[in-house]
Formats: structure tokens, sequence, C-alpha cells
């Protein structure tokens, strides 16, 4: 649809942590002529934001706040893409979506909460696949590494013509950097919603809880995102054993639900897991046993209220974030290993530079959104409650590759 709005990108949440640095990357980054507005609770922080950034000086402000429906309605109005960092976004993102769907303006966040995604796609799938908005989830960390790093291994073996995915594992290789507050926060959430809430609880566990029609999923039996692995399970060049990826219940998921919205263009006998290496010495299977228990221990402190207290005066707290010098010396690499069904081995990579949870995450959400604002050309054709790869695919593979991301496939 034709849609004429005054700018192409907001960012809602600019006086956040995330949001300011998403902000920054677009003011340094953006395309000459890219309009882009600030959006938030209050104008005399959103003008110190914009008077801090490079060549702002000209961006409009827009108050919009998630307790009042109406001035979302504004704000989905007034751009061709809307950035959202305002989480939880159990508590504070669903009329954001609402009012986006019903525009036809695009979305991307940052969510990482599973429940969060499958309300949204409950609730506004078929507005926003109406109206043509793509109302785009977890744009940062979670889960773009994921999605794209599946992604760009599919369209190498679907052009080699060998076959599609079966057996595929993502493994977070190296890692250098903090949990964010809003990480932290949209945890003690999806815990709250799991203890008052059985069809919560019973979301959290379905490996397809994303899925499009929970009916038409293959049944490929029990895929755990909790596991010890050893390397070689996964790659026989692979040496080691592996932990369970600290997201690897969200990241799951998506890449899932990509799978069939696609099509199921991986495969229907696409099976998908997510790890974390932790060395090859001879007490790692100590280290990955540390961490599962960890994960595990972590969970069980938020939902118990004398170890929640404790947790909450140690764990940074929403809006925090590390120092510039700490955001820039941290990094990420994750690998994708597959085997194909004629027996092919192929690996992905995806590596960046940057904290992967603050500064890397604001280049993926930047990108994401420019993808959507000035490279329609090259944008899948969807719409609706979608993911990286199946609402912008090649366009952010080939923005991140810009931004300084390395993307590559190779067999194995």
């Amino acid at each position: 649809m034709t849609r004429t709005r005054d700018l192409d990108v907001v960012v809602y949440g600019a006086t956040g942590f995330v949001g300011r640095l998403t902000a920054d990357h677009l003011a340094r980054h953006a395309p000459e002529g890219t309009r882009i507005g600030l959006a938030g609770r209050s104008r005399e922080k959103l003008e110190r934001v914009r008077e801090s950034l490079p060549g702002a000086s000209d961006w409009p402000v827009l108050i919009a706040s998630a307790d009042d429906p109406d001035s979302l309605t504004a704000l989905a109005n007034a751009a061709h893409v809307v950035v959202t960092t305002v989480g939880p976004y159990a508590r504070y993102g669903i009329d954001l979506v609402r009012a986006c769907a019903e525009a036809g303006t695009d979305y991307v966040d940052l969510t990482g909460e599973v429940q969060f995604a499958r309300a949204s796609i409950d609730g506004y799938h078929d507005v926003a696949a109406a109206s043509g908005a793509r109302i785009v989830h977890s744009c940062g960390f979670d889960s773009v590494p994921s999605d794209i790093g599946v992604h760009v291994l599919h369209e190498q073996v679907a052009a080699d013509g060998e076959g599609t995915l079966a057996d595929t594992t993502l493994v977070l290789s190296s890692f250098r950097g903090g949990v964010s507050g809003g990480t932290i926060d949209s945890m003690r959430g999806v815990v709250d919603a799991a203890k008052s809430d059985k069809r919560t609880r019973s979301l959290l566990l379905q490996p397809y809880s994303l899925s499009p029609d929970f009916s038409a999923e293959p049944d490929l039996g029990r895929q755990s995102d909790n596991s010890l692995v050893k390397g070689s399970d996964i790659a026989p060049n692979l040496h080691g054993v592996t932990a369970p990826h600290p997201m690897a219940s969200v990241n799951t998921r998506v890449v899932r639900r990509s799978n069939a919205l696609r099509g199921w263009a991986y495969g229907r006998a696409f099976r998908y897991r997510e790890v974390m290496s932790v060395g090859q010495s001879w007490f790692s299977p100590a280290v990955a046993a540390g961490v599962t228990a960890g994960l595990g221990g972590l969970l069980a402190g938020f939902a118990f209220g004398p170890t929640r207290k404790l947790l909450d005066r140690v764990l940074p707290d929403p809006g925090d974030g590390p120092s510039e010098k700490t955001r820039n010396t941290g990094h990420f690499t994750t690998d994708v290993y597959a085997t194909t069904t004629t027996g092919a081995r192929y690996v992905s990579q995806m590596r960046a530079q940057g904290d992967p949870g603050y500064k890397a995450t604001a280049v993926m959400l930047g990108e994401s959104a420019l993808a959507l604002a000035v490279d329609r050309d090259g944008l899948p054709d969807a719409a609706g409650v979608l993911t990286p790869a199946s609402g912008i695919g090649d366009a952010l593979v080939r923005r991140l590759r810009g931004a300084g991301f390395e993307i590559s496939v190779r067999r194995n």
C-alpha cells in the first residue's frame, strides 16, 4: 500500500541506554536525506539526547507513552518505520504493535520474550498482513545472529543444490560483553508470567511456540534447549564440550518460525538447537555443568522472593549499561553448523566487534530499521508478524556487512 509519512524512522525509547546507542548509530550511518525522529515520554530528555547526536539538530521529537494508546497511534502514523527499545515488551509493547499493524507501519524491536511475540502473532499478524506492515521482532543479539546465520546457510545450500537443512546447531564460539538491564528485566517478566499462567509455562516448553500453525510442524521428537553437547556430535572437526546458550529458548523459536513462514524452505527435517562453547581444556566439562546449573539457578532465584531481592540489588537495572570502553572492546562470534539432506556439511559464521548486548545490538537494530525504510525494493514479499530472516532477509545481510559485520558460509 502507498504510505505518506513525515519521517522514515523514529526511535521510540531514545532516552534509554540502547535507545541512545541506536539513535547515535543512525545519526552516523543513515543514508543522507533519511528523515529520523526521536520519541519518548520526556521532551526535555529527548532534546538532550538530540543535542548529543552528530548532525541531528533538526530531528523532530515526538511525545509518546505506553500508557497513552492515542500517542502510540499518532507515533505509528508519523513514520514509515518505528524502532522501539521500550521494554519489557510484554508489559509495555503490545499497544505499539497494534498501532503499527493498523497503520501499515513497519516495526522493529529487541524482544527476547516468547510470550510477548506469541501475543503479537495471535492479536495482530492478520491485521498487519492486511495493512502491509512488517512487524519484525527480535532484531538485536536476540535473534539476528541466529536467524540470519541460518538464513545465509540455507541460501548457500539451495544455490549449491545440496538439498535442505537437517541437523543444525548454532555455537556461540566467542563472546565478550555484559548482560543488559533490559534483558534482565525481561527475564524477570518471563519468570513472573510462567509462575502465574499455565498457558505461558506450556508455551515456553513448546519448541514451536511461535509457529504460525502448530499442527503443520513436523514431529522431530524432543528438541532440548538445555543439554550438554560434545563438539564432535555437532561437527567432526569441532572439539571440546558445549553448554546451553543462555538465549536458546528464544532464538530457536524465532528460527523455527522463519522456517514455517517461508514454507519450510529450510526443510521438513530441519532440527535446530543452540549451544555455547566453553573451551577444550580438561576442566571444560565442569565449566559446562556449572554454566548449566548457573542458568537454572538464576531463573529459580527470580522465582523465589528472598533471592530475587538479592539479585535485584546486584544485577543491572533497565536503562543501565557499560562504559564506552567496555562497549568498544566487546565482540561475538557465532558459527552455525549444518548437515544437509544430501549429507553435505556447511558452516556459516557471523562476527562483529562491540559489546553484543549494547553496541552490536544497536547496529543490528538500526540497520534492520534502515533496511525496512530505504531498501524496500530488496525486501522479501511478506507482511504480518515476521522474523529478521522472513521480514528483512538479504537486505539485512547487506547492511550488516556494510556496517562491519563479517558474515560468511563455507563447506565444512
